[in-house]
């Protein structure tokens, strides 16, 4: 489709209906998008390719699966909901690069559908309510270290959205997971009436262009993310205090540390950046 034709239809504000039988779960977090310009900014932010593969999270009724069906090469889509499995399948029964999967995404295994590291994107307007544990499960977990996604576009909250943004001296353990592995930015804000039912918090589009990290052990990981927490224990206090209490070191000991990695003895943990932690993280290894 040329820009030109696709800039005219994001400007559009029609939006697609769902089948009055469907009730939105609460329990689920179901609101569906229904607002055209906003599903296509997301294919947008998506560069999806003629070979791609999307695996998508949450289809509901498939107004963003057509969208992506007609876009890339193979989509599967994982939906939780049993109510919307029949649905889903007639709806995309003549679209032969459609695979609909009934399964919970905390429970998916990438392997066992062939997806590979850096061969596959994510593509999803996901339950809010998932965010942090969905995000931590594709970045960490045993199951998805080894097939982790090239890109990954998601609708979220917006406050959340914000959050994995954040820069010093506003850091947060969110924003320093998300930026260990990817390079995140918002797309756009989403206002709530571009759902059905509309939810009560507007909404963004974030892409994270993920990072490989496998060259790096998981004991690494593991330690970095540890001394993180250990930083954030206690909000209200400093970070030399924080730390000499969660590793049973003299508060002078990590007086100097911080000193040698060039951080302010009066340092609280929402003042360092991702790479001040690392740094951080090799020296009190040593």
């Amino acid at each position: 489709m040329p820009p030109a034709a696709l800039t005219m239809i994001m400007k559009k504000k029609y939006t697609t209906k769902n089948p009055k039988n469907i009730i939105p779960k609460k329990s689920l977090g179901q609101n569906f998008l229904v607002n055209q310009g906003v599903l296509n900014k997301i294919i947008v932010a998506a560069e999806i390719k003629k070979d791609d593969i999307i695996l998508e999270v949450g289809p509901g009724t498939g107004n963003l699966t057509k969208k992506l069906a007609s876009a890339a090469k193979e989509v599967i889509a994982v939906e939780k909901d049993g109510r919307l499995i029949d649905q889903l399948k007639t709806k995309f029964s003549e679209n032969g690069n459609v695979k609909i999967i009934e399964g919970d995404i905390l429970e998916f295994n990438p392997e066992a559908y062939s997806l590979k590291s850096g061969e596959y994107k994510i593509v999803a307007n996901i339950p809010y309510y998932i965010t942090s544990h969905f995000l931590r499960i594709i970045f960490e977990s045993a199951g998805w270290r080894m097939a982790q996604p090239k890109l990954i576009v998601l609708m979220i909250q917006k406050e959340v959205a914000q959050r994995i943004m954040a820069k010093p001296p506003h850091m947060n353990l969110l924003a320093l997971s998300v930026q260990f592995y990817a390079e995140p930015k918002i797309i756009s804000s989403v206002s709530r009436g571009s759902f059905q039912p509309m939810p009560k918090v507007d909404s963004a589009i974030i892409k994270l262009e993920t990072r490989d990290t496998r060259h790096e052990t998981r004991e690494k990981q593991e330690k970095l993310f540890e001394i993180i927490r250990a930083g954030f224990s206690e909000k209200r206090k400093q970070l030399i205090g924080n730390l000499a209490k969660n590793f049973g070191a003299t508060k002078e000991k990590i007086k100097n540390i911080l000193s040698s990695a060039g951080i302010k003895e009066n340092a609280r943990a929402e003042n360092l950046s991702l790479e001040e932690w690392q740094k951080l993280a090799k020296l009190l290894q040593n």
